[in-house]
């Protein structure tokens, strides 16, 4: 090595000897909650850590899937609604419902669930002896002779018709049987959902309305008249309205008013045996049948 190099280096490092320095030592930090955050990050982790990972298996029996368990209830009501309008009115067990709906991957907990309560409270499943389901519709019908006898039934008790859509429930292969009781019944729309309600046909009403008639109902208009109107104008015409129509109001019973009786005060019946005895202080004298006696 140049022996010019190594002055100059023997050189440098004497001045830097001599050249006093200044070290700076951080301060420690001792503040609370420096610490605090610390063991908060660090708890935080291990609960990340220690929680449970979703995975394909567990994930539908975690706590808190109410939806999903609802969820499955539903779709175990629409597959059975679909077999019972399809015709298939066997029952059904638990595992058979969910092997036909693709849910054997559910887990004991909604399975016990749907045996304990969802399936035995819904109202459109029926349970039977066997421990079997099987759906419940709104209506006892299974054929096209079935719906007729139900509509001839709701018409002599004067209950009405019956919701389409309950028939289409209740009735399988609903639409060919429509359609052979075409001419047995009547189709009203009703004005407030535009809900269509099924009448039976009684063609006994039928009768034949003369022409004439018919031509002076629908020339004459009500439409601007309330009720209380046609009655005047049917009186002045000489023509007595119907009564007693619509509902009765209930007649309340008026209170009879009570008579207050003003109260007798009764005289004392002490010394009633002095009645006739009449006694005077001045002169210290009783007096009894006109005698004075002192």
């Amino acid at each position: 090595m140049d022996p010019a190099l190594l002055r100059e280096r023997e050189a440098f490092r004497k001045k830097a000897l001599a050249t006093p320095s200044v070290e700076f030592k951080k301060k420690k930090d001792e503040s609370p909650y420096k610490d605090d955050t610390k063991k908060k990050s660090k708890s935080s982790v291990s609960s990340v850590s220690s929680a449970p990972k979703l995975d394909a298996t567990n994930y539908k029996t975690m706590a808190g899937s109410s939806s999903y368990r609802f969820g499955v209830l539903a779709r175990i009501v629409r597959h059975m609604k679909a077999r019972h309008q399809e015709g298939d009115d066997h029952p059904l067990s638990l595992d058979e419902i969910l092997d036909e709906t693709n849910q054997l991957d559910v887990g004991s907990k909604i399975k016990q669930w749907l045996q304990t309560e969802a399936l035995q409270n819904n109202p459109k499943i029926e349970c039977s002896q066997d421990g079997k389901y099987i759906f419940k519709p709104v209506y006892k019908i299974k054929d096209k002779k079935s719906l007729l006898r139900l509509l001839k039934q709701q018409d002599l008790k004067g209950l009405g018709g019956i919701f389409l859509e309950d028939v289409q429930e209740s009735l399988p292969h609903c639409e060919r049987a429509l359609k052979h009781l075409a001419q047995e019944i009547l189709y009203i729309t009703r004005p407030t959902d535009k809900k269509k309600i099924l009448f039976y046909n009684d063609k006994t009403a039928n009768f034949d309305v003369d022409e004439e008639f018919v031509k002076l109902w629908r020339a004459t208009a009500v439409d601007a008249m309330d009720d209380a109107k046609i009655e005047e104008y049917l009186e002045k015409q000489g023509i007595k309205s119907m009564q007693d129509h619509g509902p009765r109001k209930p007649i309340v019973p008026k209170r009879k008013k009570v008579t207050q009786k003003r109260r007798q005060f009764k005289k004392p019946r002490d010394n009633e045996h002095l009645a006739d005895v009449l006694e005077t202080y001045d002169d210290n004298t009783l007096t009894q049948k006109g005698v004075a006696i002192k």
